[in-house]
């Protein structure tokens, strides 16, 4: 698959670091005053940048976060286009995001359908900077908002014969006009096992850099599992379904050479067309930065190794 690259990024357009964490300051300010529930109103007005503050988490990381203009500008999001430019030229004309419902079902004692306003009060909001590792080995750290996904997976109440959690995305061809390509089976399905779902860093995103989800960037409610690679973070969410055999994945069906079901970030095992051993990070001296070493679950080994222990991280990649 041809990959596009952006150009250079101009300074001038980069957000100065002072700045971005003034804008921190004036979230928390914002969270004081109660706009959950107005940023959820304005949302489905469709109205541009509605806030969504969350309480900053001790999980995030200490790097600086990648530009918002970088991260909202550079996507993949193959429901809207294969080029990186596609989804945010598509989706914010096309997505509709209200009314919008989430099934969550399978091996569960208590399936619901989910209205997404209810989701937005089902758990209190933190805002946690999570390192962020794409397949095509370019990076980027963004503040998301959200919470644990283990808060709704306690609500629903999983049976002792769920093993695995399988997303289901939205699969619309009146407004996703990728849906024409036959790059991916569509509609888009994920999955990670029960113990990875519950983990304490796989987030339930509904926000980044404290405003609502923007349209290309999986809104309104998107995964993210921040020691995996990106495509495991499966965007604009219609059903989950709790599995006891090990769902098919959507990178796996297409191309069970390149893609297996863990994905996780692992520098010790290349993708076929490409190695995986470094990265560029977006808005790090444009397309031509010096490349740093990949990080062995992308920085999250502490956390998350347990979850692997006496696997052969090769073989099961």
């Amino acid at each position: 698959m041809l990959i596009r690259h952006r150009p250079d990024i101009a300074p001038s357009e980069i957000t100065p670091q002072h700045v971005w964490r003034r804008r921190r300051e004036l979230l928390r300010s914002a969270l004081a005053a109660g706009l959950l529930g107005a940023a959820g109103a304005a949302a489905a007005q469709g109205a541009g940048a509605a806030k969504l503050p969350g309480k900053p988490s001790p999980l995030s990381t200490m790097e600086p976060p990648t530009p918002y203009n970088l991260v909202t500008s550079y996507c993949n999001f193959y429901e809207f286009g294969t080029e990186k430019d596609d989804p945010p030229r598509h989706a914010p004309k096309r997505l509709r995001t209200r009314p919008w419902q989430v099934l969550v079902d399978g091996e569960v004692r208590r399936p619901q359908t989910f209205d997404i306003d209810d989701l937005l009060k089902l758990a209190p909001m933190e805002e946690r900077v999570y390192r962020l590792r794409c397949v095509e080995a370019w990076s980027a750290v963004v503040p998301w908002v959200g919470y644990p996904l283990a808060e709704l997976i306690r609500r629903v109440e999983p049976t002792g014969n769920a093993k695995y959690v399988e997303f289901t995305t939205l699969a619309d061809p009146q407004q996703m006009p990728g849906l024409r390509s036959r790059v991916l089976d569509w509609p888009y399905v994920e999955g990670l096992r029960l113990d990875e779902a519950m983990h304490p860093l796989t987030l339930l995103a509904f926000g980044i850099y404290g405003e609502v989800l923007p349209a290309q960037n999986g809104a309104p409610l998107r995964l993210v599992v921040p020691w995996k690679y990106g495509f495991k973070s499966a965007k604009s969410l219609v059903r989950i379904r709790f599995t006891e055999k090990q769902p098919l994945n959507s990178w796996q069906k297409s191309a069970p050479h390149e893609y297996g079901f863990y994905s996780n970030v692992n520098p010790n095992v290349d993708h076929p067309r490409w190695s995986q051993a470094s990265e560029r990070r977006l808005g790090e001296d444009g397309l031509f930065s010096r490349r740093r070493p990949t990080l062995m679950f992308n920085g999250y080994g502490d956390q998350v190794a347990a979850l692997y222990a006496g696997m052969d991280l090769k073989r099961f990649y």
